[in-house]
């Protein structure tokens, strides 16, 4: 697709303007023509994806009708052209062209990598009324590309970052293309940091407030009047980790949530309940451990006993990866960044305690 729109781009190099001082400096222009019926779509709602991409790129940017002129050094337009080719091929495709999209072609292309940003984030999973869930980062579609190909698969990263739901989207993919015969979400019923006392009600209602989370993302997914006919014939089971103890799940695409408030004990208990034909996802983040008195996280563990294991895959995602408001991300590296000045806080201490004793 990139290739394509790249034929069509007509590249010259010539002065450019001299600036204001009057001075002449060579520069690059770079002319794209963009097919007409991609026009609008490139350029989003009030021109917003043009705004954005000047305001990304240290490339000028000039747009007349169908017609792209890029100009400035010759590297800022050399990578402009490579962001347009791709945001290009994008609209070109049918895909919607977002400001989200324009930021993150931009990051993509920005490290480097070989992977084209319309691949990335035109991987289409489900679809649902209208609404497609996709990857919209590298590292999310090579988390996916991860569940394809092998049988366990841990995604381990901050809040925000989609590996519970993009887990979810492949479960329900699976399930719908006749991969798998049933889903089976679950998750430790480990409450985060407060009390919720006395609950009223049955044993299912004492758990579904630990088990809503799993609910709300079934809903986007799944038509909502058919989850209660799905979990009654034990198509999907969403349940807490206890109630794996002693079985063998078989032809199951299986999802372990919020994997760091497992103990290791736990997370052994759970691995071990795979059975033929399934596939499990775990996911977790590791910073946001609730277990009581100290214990130690199963997810934590496990990397350093199954990293070499074969058919097992380990995706990390990161603050780049958050897909929720552009805020989330900074927070997240706003607390990492705290996070390693109370580590170091605490080793100078120990250390000039150590140095007292003396």
């Amino acid at each position: 697709m990139a290739g394509s729109a790249q034929d069509e781009a007509a590249r010259s190099t010539e002065p450019s303007d001299g600036g204001q001082d009057g001075t002449a400096r060579e520069g690059t222009q770079s002319k794209l023509i963009v097919p007409d019926d991609a026009v609008l779509a490139l350029l989003g709602s009030s021109d917003e994806n043009l705004r954005l991409a000047e305001e990304l790129l240290a490339a000028d940017v000039h747009v007349r009708g169908n017609e792209i002129t890029l100009s400035g050094g010759a590297q800022d337009v050399l990578f402009a052209e490579k962001v347009f080719t791709e945001l290009i091929a994008m609209a070109k495709g049918g895909q919607q062209v977002g400001p989200d999209a324009v930021r993150r072609s931009v990051a993509m292309l920005a490290t480097g990598g070989k992977q084209s940003p319309a691949e990335v984030l035109g991987l289409n999973i489900i679809s649902r009324r209208g609404r497609t869930i996709r990857p919209k980062t590298l590292n999310q579609k090579l988390y996916v590309d991860a569940i394809d190909a092998h049988t366990v698969v841990f995604g381990i990263g901050p809040a925000g970052t989609g590996k519970t739901y993009l887990a979810m989207a492949k479960a329900v993919q699976a399930l719908q293309a006749k991969q798998v015969s049933r889903i089976i979400l679950t998750r430790p019923a480990v409450e985060a940091g407060e009390r919720l006392g006395f609950l009223p009600g049955t044993l299912y209602d004492k758990i579904d407030p630990y088990l809503r989370p799993l609910y709300d993302a079934l809903h986007d997914m799944i038509d909502p009047e058919s989850i209660p006919r799905l979990t009654a014939a034990g198509t999907i089971e969403v349940a807490p980790l206890a109630y794996m103890r002693g079985r063998t799940l078989n032809d199951a695409f299986i999802i372990l949530d919020e994997a760091q408030n497992t103990t290791p004990e736990q997370m052994k208990m759970f691995l071990t309940r795979l059975g033929f034909g399934s596939k499990i996802v775990v996911t977790g983040d590791v910073t946001q451990v609730d277990l009581p008195g100290g214990q130690k996280s199963g997810l934590r563990v496990v990397q350093d006993i199954l990293t070499q294991v074969d058919d097992i895959h380990f995706s990390q995602l990161t603050s780049q990866d958050v897909v929720r408001h552009r805020l989330v991300g900074d927070i997240v590296d706003a607390y990492e960044r705290w996070q390693v000045t109370q580590d170091d806080g605490q080793q100078d201490r120990g250390g000039k305690a150590r140095k007292g004793r003396r």
